[in-house]
């Protein structure tokens, strides 16, 4: 009666969550909407009992003028991650491959094996960055898509736009690459591409962004992707219709007509993510949170948990840490001190 293969598919695990503990293990902003968005949920309430506009047309509208983009470029989506599994549903057919380098976002491996393709993933340097090399190398003629994220969930490293238009030379013009750009107004590398303007170079590439990081709306559900107008359209042609509420449409629109409100917040991120980076040892990081390589993260997270704190492990090679406020960060130092780790402690 099921899919066969139902039983393989690698499993989503969200950031764990506890009562009374402080949670970093989601990369979640530590504030609430501001006023003027929730204001925006408030009026857009009465109309709950209403779908949402057909494709969000106001948000795209809205993104065009922000992004500097026709609306034939755009497509809306609940997070990031719809748009990523639409261009695996766009690209794939049962068989084909698909590239990205591991460890990267949890759910790149569930959305091409939904799709009946085939994960194929690419080992990071020894610095946790994104070897671009490695990956051409792994392409193949079953090779439908290229998934990269920039900055690279969980290890905060980046790319740099050079690096990204050598491997665009490397790889067939026909071949489509998805940016994953969730944590972008974080990467404050000035060599990094920007996939906005990539776009214009290349007709086979599709960038990804989010409201759920910067803007701090990720119970809202809404991200949004961008492409020359024969993958935009692909991308709107397989989205679930009607999947992004009215509420989460009016939030997205009043965070994107005050968005100089959120440039404190995000500062504010990047100088405690900072600070959380050099007190512990780890690498420079351009996400919201800090990458810790330990070959005994599973000790590391029960002990930082038994200080109140959750932050999230991933298998024996690591730990992330979320932070987007000072609350956060002192909260964090604070349980890694009590826990009895310190700084020598910070290596695999």
């Amino acid at each position: 009666m099921l899919r066969k293969d139902l039983g393989e598919f690698p499993y989503y695990r969200p950031g764990k969550s506890a009562e009374g503990k402080v949670k970093l293990s989601s990369n979640e902003a530590d504030y609430a909407p501001p006023s003027f968005v929730q204001d925006a949920i408030h009026a857009a309430v009465q109309y709950g009992n209403r779908y949402g506009e057909f494709r969000s047309p106001e948000l795209t509208a809205a993104l065009a003028e922000y992004l500097g983009l026709s609306e034939d470029n755009l497509c809306v989506g609940p997070g990031a991650s719809s748009i990523v599994q639409r261009a695996v549903r766009i690209t794939c057919n049962t068989g084909d491959e698909v590239v990205f380098p591991w460890r990267s976002f949890e759910a790149y491996p569930l959305y091409v094996r939904m799709a009946g393709a085939v994960p194929v993933t690419v080992p990071l340097a020894d610095d946790y960055s994104i070897d671009l090399r490695a990956c051409a190398k792994a392409i193949t003629d079953k090779t439908k898509l290229v998934i990269l994220c920039n900055p690279n969930n969980p290890t905060g490293t980046t790319f740099s736009r050079a690096e990204f238009r050598e491997f665009m030379d490397m790889i067939p013009d026909d071949l489509v690459v998805l940016i994953d750009e969730a944590y972008w107004e974080f990467n404050d590398d000035p060599e990094r591409p920007d996939a906005v303007q990539e776009i214009q170079d290349y007709p086979n590439l599709i960038g990804a962004r989010t409201f759920s990081k910067a803007f701090g709306l990720a119970g809202m559900r809404v991200g949004y992707g961008f492409a020359q107008p024969e993958l935009a359209k692909a991308l709107n042609l397989v989205a679930l219709p009607l999947a992004v509420t009215g509420m989460a449409e009016q939030a997205a629109i009043a965070a994107l007509a005050h968005r100089e409100a959120f440039s404190p917040r995000v500062e504010e991120s990047k100088r405690q993510r900072d600070r959380i980076a050099q007190a512990i040892g780890a690498a420079p990081s351009q996400g919201n949170f800090v990458w810790l390589p330990r070959a005994d993260a599973a000790d590391v997270e029960q002990r930082i948990f038994d200080e109140g704190v959750i932050i999230r492990r991933y298998g024996d090679e690591g730990v992330r840490i979320s932070v987007t406020s000072e609350q956060e960060a002192d909260a964090f130092l604070n349980a890694w001190e009590r826990a009895g780790l310190s700084k020598s402690d910070s290596h695999c």
